[in-house]
């Protein structure tokens, strides 16, 4: 375990990520260089509910919340360990009197958590909690990551998980191609993240190229917002771990702290 730990947003993929030539041995690496968490506390586009909620604090049945896919995709397990304490610990952060903060005890980790840290920490030995997305508005989720800050002093890796850009319709048939509006959207990104213009990401509406056609809904990006705020006292050491693309879908990834 280890305290002030790092903020990730990462592009998580589809369950065959599990297949793909270099994507698992990255994160297996991202995972090997970080500090070994205490708990993780992972944002996933797969989970948009108001007023904000928490999943399941035991071991529950992941949610396979894809269709189409081959069956050994829905076999997949990751039994990692509840994170009861954390649990509280988010909530006495984002209390506020009339505050409501929803339990749902049943619903296990979406493919927005389990992939991405299946290859990551594959042991699942490691307690993880989701949180649910309360609303789309880029401050709003720029303000609960500062709220949750706090807790990457207690050893907890934040971790927003969405994908840079997400528009099924503009996929392609490999990682060598991809459409130009979502290369364009990509560099836009990557020179706004290595400038911290955090004003600009947050107006990726208005100030992006292509932000409709990069994201036709931001749930895929939204993520993001969360984990610049948690990690907003590290933005000098904001730094992109993985790029590239995945079916023309850009899959920039970065760590803060």
């Amino acid at each position: 375990m280890a305290g002030n730990m790092p903020v990730l947003y990462l592009s998580h993929g589809a369950p065959p990520l599990a297949d793909h030539a270099r994507w698992p041995g990255e994160l297996a690496a991202w995972g090997r260089e970080l500090p070994r968490p205490r708990a993780i506390l992972v944002v996933s586009a797969h989970w948009e509910t108001a007023p904000i909620a928490l999943g399941a604090t035991t071991t529950v049945p992941l949610v396979y919340d894809f269709g189409g896919f081959e069956k050994r995709y829905y076999d997949v397990t990751y039994a990692a360990p509840g994170a009861p304490e954390l649990a509280a610990e988010v909530r006495a952060l984002i209390y506020q009197p009339g505050t409501t903060v929803q339990d749902f005890p049943d619903r296990g980790l979406d493919h927005g958590a389990y992939v991405p840290l299946k290859e990551m920490y594959p042991g699942a030995d490691i307690p993880v909690l989701q949180l649910s997305i309360p609303t789309l508005d880029p401050r709003a989720l720029f303000d609960l990551g500062r709220t949750l800050a706090p807790l990457r002093e207690q050893g907890v890796l934040i971790v927003g998980s969405g994908f840079f850009t997400h528009n099924l319709r503009a996929m392609t048939g490999d990682d060598d191609h991809a459409y130009s509006f979502t290369v364009e959207f990509d560099e836009w990104g990557r020179e706004a993240l290595a400038a911290n213009d955090i004003d600009t990401l947050l107006n990726f509406r208005d100030t992006a190229p292509a932000a409709q056609l990069a994201h036709p809904r931001t749930e895929h990006f939204a993520p993001l917002f969360v984990t610049l705020g948690a990690g907003e006292s590290d933005l000098n050491t904001l730094r992109t771990v993985i790029d590239g693309y995945w079916f023309g879908m850009a899959r920039r990834s970065i760590q803060l702290g």
